[in-house]
């Protein structure tokens, strides 16, 4: 398996960081905070199904936010 693109991670971190709520990536046996550039970038596959976990004073925002950056990279995710 192969990792995604720098730029892939990078949009995926921008757009977590806009946002105060906590935003975790499950996969695995792991927990990413999804703000962490390098959590990222040592983990993301691109044929993985990720799942986040979204709290926070604008998790609603942020929902719709990394549904769409994931979704507009071709990357599987599910809200949990």
């Amino acid at each position: 398996m192969s990792g995604l693109s720098t730029r892939t991670i990078v949009e995926i971190n921008q757009t977590a960081n806009r946002f105060k709520s906590s935003i975790v990536l499950h996969m695995q046996n792991k927990t990413i905070d999804v703000k962490s550039i390098l959590g990222l970038s040592v983990t993301l596959l691109v044929s993985q199904t990720y799942k986040l976990e979204i709290h926070g004073p604008d998790e609603e925002e942020a929902k719709s936010a990394m549904l769409d950056v994931f979704r507009k990279h071709d990357l599987i995710v599910e809200m949990v």
